[in-house]
């Protein structure tokens, strides 16, 4: 069965085509400037191919051309796609797992759109596209937010009046929820048992963080949108809302000018006027730059607070998991992370959390509490869920 995993941003479509008798990738590439001049398609990070695409839907079809183009594409034809995999920013309250996409997700989708206006409408033009070329192909919405769908309604409500909760479906979603997933069931193999209390660390330029009991999301620190929580690359994280309006006051910015300025001019960019990317700030440290290292002690500062608030809401925790970008890399940040929580069992072995090798999992906690570094792999979880979906439907 192959599986082709689609991820559509508004210039943009990733692809993964997987081999899941083997959970193999056997083609991957990236469409971009969808709508623009000098549109391109990478192809397994070799081919580079210019072509027009002014809509998603010439990007998918110069997608199929490429995956089965005789010199280096890897299926014969499209008939060869047993499904595609949609990542799909938001389910609202509507599903609370996976869904194999008619009529009905659609309008669902569409319903969403005012809960994340720069991401959903990118992913239906996505899943739009597809269904226009494929027509006969199973396909699946794969949301972001599901994996949280256990939140508790004292953990995912806002203290505002219940009624506009109700009309307006304003509360915590949670993001990342694919990633969370995949790190869930990892740590669950690792640990050789399910019942256990786990505390995950999505730490790339946007981070999140979950704590899951027994396999289940009771707690995520990102809310409505992926702006609450964790300070981030260029994302301000917690802010008092009235510190909001005070800037709007001061500045003159309007309401969307605000949203835009504390989710990509704030965050590590923001403090440290250097740059989003840890690396960056790391390097400017060793120069001198007070501005740099406050913003990596600020981000770190803010990840201990949450894995603290989580192993009390857990009552406990018995293993730490750490993905993305900063979490599998950041040798130096794991360290300022995880130093001093001896009173959570943690004892950092320093050597391991220095010398573990790229993209493989491995233990960094020689203390009751288990550290496991595990990185993600979000897009077999879209795969993983299409198939699962499909042979349901048999």
């Amino acid at each position: 069965m192959d599986i082709l995993v689609i991820n559509a941003g508004s210039s943009s479509l990733k692809y993964q085509l997987f081999d899941m008798s083997k959970e193999s990738v056997i083609a991957r590439g990236i469409c971009e400037r969808i709508g623009q001049s000098g549109s391109v398609l990478t192809h397994n990070k070799t081919h580079k191919i210019e072509h027009a695409m002014p809509t998603h839907k010439e990007a998918i079809e110069l997608v199929i051309q490429t995956l089965t183009d005789p010199k280096i594409g890897a299926i014969k034809d499209m008939s060869e796609i047993t499904a595609v995999g949609h990542r799909v920013l938001l389910s609202g309250e509507q599903y609370h797992s996976s869904v194999l996409i008619d009529t009905d997700v659609i309008d669902v989708i569409k319903s969403n759109i005012d809960l994340g206006p720069l991401h959903m409408p990118a992913n239906l033009m996505g899943i739009e596209a597809c269904r226009s070329i494929m027509p006969q192909t199973p396909m699946s919405a794969v949301f972001d937010n599901t994996f949280h769908s256990t939140m508790p309604d004292y953990a995912y409500m806002y203290a505002i009046p219940y009624e506009d909760y109700q009309k307006y479906g304003l509360r915590k979603y949670g993001f990342h929820g694919t990633s969370h997933l995949y790190v869930a069931g990892e740590v669950e193999k690792l640990m050789g048992r399910k019942d256990f209390n786990l505390i995950i660390c999505h730490l790339g330029n946007g981070a999140s963080i979950s704590a899951v009991k027994n396999g289940q999301c009771i707690d995520t620190s990102m809310g409505l949108t992926p702006l609450e929580g964790l300070v981030m690359g260029t994302r301000s994280g917690d802010i008092d809302p009235a510190a909001v309006v005070y800037l709007m006051d001061k500045t003159g910015m309007t309401a969307h000018q605000t949203v835009d300025y504390l989710n990509k001019k704030s965050g590590l960019l923001g403090v440290s006027g250097v740059s989003s990317d840890l690396r960056d700030l790391l390097a400017a440290v060793k120069q001198g730059n007070h501005r740099a290292d406050l913003a990596i002690k600020m981000f770190t500062y803010r990840v201990r607070k949450y894995i603290g608030a989580y192993a009390m809401a857990l009552n406990g925790v018995d293993a730490i998991a750490l993905t993305g970008g900063i979490g599998e890399f950041g040798t130096y940040v794991r360290e300022l992370i995880l130093s001093d929580m001896e009173y959570l069992g943690v004892t950092l072995n320093k050597t391991a959390n220095q010398h573990t090798p790229a993209g493989t999992t491995s233990i960094i906690s020689s203390g009751k509490t288990k550290v496991y570094i595990v990185p993600t792999n979000e897009e077999l979880v879209i795969a993983r869920e299409t198939r699962r979906l499909v042979a349901a439907q048999k």
